[in-house]
């Protein structure tokens, strides 16, 4: 096993229903924002990183979504008859992946500020890590409510609490996905795993980062596009 991320997983199976009658007809990665659909955007951040191999886990309107991939170096995962969430559809997919640490990016964010994959490959260390989050101050998120989701000690670490956002990319050791039992769970099952063990660890984005996960998303992701 490797310590170095080899692969990503890209997460695109959601229902999107907080986007309403925009995903009526269209998964959400589908959605455009700025003339080119969300999961494009995160297609930008992960291509810099090739070779590694690239895995995609589909469900809602499945045929949308792989018609669009066909033309990138994309492996599907789908998640039949039913969807899986993050956790779940992330051990689905460790046969595309493999058996080292990944990175995982969800399709539905906006980045503006350097890569938050170059950052998170920068500052992983194996050694005291089983996963590195990338998460934004509370401050400098646009189109996100609520205090945050983690705190962050002096180390490194952090724990449930207010202050940062989890964006939704990182670096994850898959082992323990093995330990959970149910078929369909949140990574938050593993992660409140590697919390326990001290070996759950963020980096603060020094950017701007937009939440593309309800309809007024799109016009703050927009803007934040426009002023980079």
């Amino acid at each position: 096993m490797t310590n170095k991320p080899e692969a990503a997983m890209l997460f695109a199976a959601g229902f999107g229903t907080r986007m309403g009658a925009l995903t009526k007809d269209r998964p959400k990665p589908m959605i455009e924002v700025s003339g080119r659909p969300l999961i494009d955007h995160a297609l930008d951040l992960i291509d810099v990183l090739r070779p590694i191999r690239v895995v995609a886990n589909l469900h809602y309107r499945a045929d949308q979504l792989a018609d669009h991939l066909a033309g990138y170096d994309v492996a599907l995962s789908r998640e039949e008859p039913r969807i899986l969430d993050t956790g779940g559809g992330l051990r689905a997919a460790l046969p595309l992946l493999g058996t080292g640490p990944v990175f995982t990016l969800n399709s539905d964010a906006i980045w503006a500020g350097p890569n938050p994959l170059h950052l998170l490959r920068d500052q992983w260390n194996p050694d005291k890590m089983d996963a590195l989050l990338m998460c934004i101050p509370v401050s400098k998120t646009l189109g996100h409510a609520g205090p945050g989701d983690f705190t962050q000690d002096n180390t490194g670490r952090i724990t449930r609490g207010a202050g940062l956002i989890y964006g939704g990319a990182q670096i994850l050791k898959t082992d323990g996905l093995k330990e959970i039992k149910e078929d369909a769970f949140s990574l938050n099952v593993l992660w409140d795993q590697i919390q326990k063990q001290k070996r759950l660890f963020a980096l603060s984005y020094p950017g701007r980062w937009c939440d593309v996960g309800r309809p007024e998303g799109i016009e703050l992701a927009e803007g934040l596009i426009a002023d980079v």
